[in-house]
């Protein structure tokens, strides 16, 4: 799936302009001038998410820190995985306390938490991207969640002078197929959402047929019919669809 996949900014050289995406853009532009925001950009696998994210960021003109995954070892514990991304933002800032590293993350219009944190394997062979530590580490990986969010409460006033951006998923395979907690599982997955909400700002990234029509054409030559019947087999899901579309050739 590399070849349709959005890891970073550079890659982002095709876009299709949708209503999440305007959504977005929308949010993003409150950055400049609100501090304490937390935002989680939510979607199916293969709908792109990277994508809107690094092109709202280049319509609003975001100073944005692009985290990128300090993890080395797949076996490491939650508790080393959190030090190392302390120890990676004193390293890439150049201080040395814990204070210096928020002051420089305040100069920033938002943090990015996005593939270059989580797929960072796929750019960068000597990292290892936090998705695969989390499947490795299984219900290993909650403590590290449970970590962030006790660092959340023990620093608030902190976090109250800081953006963030979350790229956020919850996947996993179900015969053969992968699938988002947050998007693919119906009643239960607005639940979440709704959940969510109530505390953070969230986006959806899902397209109407007519989108997804559109966005694959920009990648592919195939007539609307045939996207529409792999739209109706894996869902609005560009990427996949772009995927299916060139093995059928």
């Amino acid at each position: 799936m590399g070849k349709y996949k959005i890891n970073s900014a550079i890659d982002n050289c095709i876009f299709v302009v949708t209503e999440p995406f305007l959504k977005l853009c929308n949010m993003f532009k409150t950055l400049k001038n609100n501090h304490g925001k937390i935002i989680h950009v939510v979607g199916a696998p293969g709908t792109g998410k990277s994508a809107n994210i690094y092109a709202a960021i280049e319509k609003q003109g975001l100073n944005v820190y692009d985290v990128k995954s300090p993890i080395k070892d797949v076996n490491i514990n939650s508790q080393k995985v959190f030090n190392s991304v302390y120890n990676g933002f004193k390293k890439d800032f150049n201080v040395k306390s814990k204070k210096e590293v928020y002051d420089c993350l305040a100069g920033f219009d938002a943090i990015l938490f996005a593939d270059m944190f989580h797929d960072s394997h796929l750019v960068d062979n000597d990292t290892v991207g936090f998705s695969v530590w989390a499947g490795h580490a299984g219900f290993g990986a909650i403590k590290f969640y449970l970590l962030c969010v006790a660092e959340y409460l023990k620093e608030r006033r902190e976090y109250k002078r800081i953006n963030i951006i979350l790229q956020t998923a919850w996947r996993f395979h179900f015969r053969g197929k992968k699938y988002d907690l947050f998007t693919d599982m119906g009643i239960f997955s607005k639940l979440v959402l709704a959940v969510m909400n109530t505390i953070f700002d969230v986006v959806v990234i899902s397209y109407k047929p007519e989108e997804t029509i559109k966005i694959v054409k920009n990648y592919v030559k195939a007539d609307d019919k045939l996207i529409e019947h792999y739209i109706h087999e894996y869902g609005s899901k560009p990427r996949f669809i772009c995927q299916a579309l060139e093995n059928e050739d």
